[in-house]
């Protein structure tokens, strides 16, 4: 009945992803290779997640 007010936690995490893989993006340009690969790793562990709770769903 009160299913229409949960958050949907894939849309939180695909907005988490995104602004990982920016921040990740800038590191890059800015010549922070270490910055880049931590943001990056961190990103990837987000996908993972995702990827779970579409496994879920299915």
């Amino acid at each position: 009945m009160f299913s229409i007010f949960k958050k949907d936690p894939k849309k939180k995490l695909n907005k988490q992803y995104s602004e990982k893989l920016e921040l990740a993006m800038k590191a890059q340009r800015n010549g922070d290779i270490k910055g880049y690969s931590m943001l990056t790793s961190e990103a990837e562990d987000i996908y993972k997640e995702i990827q779970k709770l579409e496994a879920t769903t299915n």
